[in-house]
């Protein structure tokens, strides 16, 4: 009695490749070395934030204790309500969220318009003022303070978060990123096809080319957001009443006097972390998917 050969498909090329990656994978699977080094990584980049919270929650006399204490202390709500007492740090956050929020928009909205002109619109010296541009980007800040500070005063926006938020609007990273980011992850023919059906300039950046500039620009956000929130320097110059103060101002103020309270500025520290965190914890996973979509083809 004989049998009919039972047939086979083949297997699917994507399949296949799977599989490679997969075997690829397991013989290169990290050993102890690789997990201890990531253990020491992981421990020295936490350290620091774990420790200003161990002095957050102490008094300042704790530092000066041999050995230093490594386990939080019961003062921590007594700190948190002096800082809130000492400097207005709840319109300081509120002002750094107004601030950070504008800014980030503006600059993923129109770095992703200029990069979408410079990566895929034919128009004449565009290769010169992208190269213009990305000079800018050579020029130091401190060298624009006092013109923009005149300009600040001949606006009437000193001491507004409007001065703190005009000249972060736009900048020359966010175009450049995003112009190299487009031109390889947005096909022309893409483009073409989308005009073929009548879509307008306008349309077409809005539903084609923001959905796939998505991935960088989660990642310009990010960076961005945090630029904003750290800077310094400037909200120093053009702010002077204390609940116009952003989060870095108002960190100064706590750091004055003859003897600095560490307790009390790293508790200000750590409260000014917390929304940083927060926006990792929300977009983190999107800005590894954007990665790994990026880094995968086919």
């Amino acid at each position: 009695m004989t049998t009919a050969p039972t047939s086979r498909r083949p297997a699917s090329p994507v399949s296949a490749r799977r599989r490679r990656a997969y075997l690829r994978l397991m013989r290169n699977k990290p050993g102890s070395l690789a997990y201890l080094t990531l253990v020491a990584v992981l421990f020295f980049s936490g350290f620091p934030l774990y420790y200003s919270v161990v002095v957050a929650s102490r008094d300042n006399s704790a530092l000066g204790q041999i050995p230093p204490p490594v386990l939080p202390g019961a003062n921590l709500v007594e700190n948190i309500e002096r800082v809130f007492a000492t400097v207005p740090f709840d319109a300081a956050l509120v002002n750094s969220v107004i601030v950070s929020v504008a800014v980030t928009a503006s600059v993923v909205f129109f770095s992703t318009l200029a990069g979408f002109a410079f990566a895929k619109l034919e128009f004449k010296a565009s290769k010169a003022l992208l190269v213009a541009v990305v000079a800018t980007m050579m020029v130091p800040v401190q060298l624009g303070v006092i013109p923009l500070y005149m300009l600040m005063i001949e606006l009437e926006w000193t001491d507004t978060l409007w001065a703190v938020i005009a000249p972060g609007l736009v900048n020359a990273f966010g175009v450049f990123f995003m112009t190299q980011y487009l031109r390889g992850a947005l096909p022309g023919e893409l483009i073409e096809a989308a005009r073929a059906d009548g879509a307008s300039t306008f349309r077409i950046f809005w539903q084609v080319v923001l959905p796939a500039a998505r991935p960088a620009a989660v990642v310009l956000g990010v960076l961005t957001f945090l630029t904003a929130w750290n800077d310094y320097f400037w909200p120093l110059i053009v702010l002077s009443s204390p609940d116009r103060y952003t989060v870095q101002v108002a960190l100064s103020t706590l750091a004055g006097g003859y003897v600095t309270d560490q307790s009390l500025v790293l508790t200000g520290t750590m409260l000014a972390t917390l929304p940083l965190l927060a926006v990792f914890a929300l977009l983190g996973k999107y800005m590894i998917s954007g990665i790994m979509q990026g880094a995968v083809k086919g």
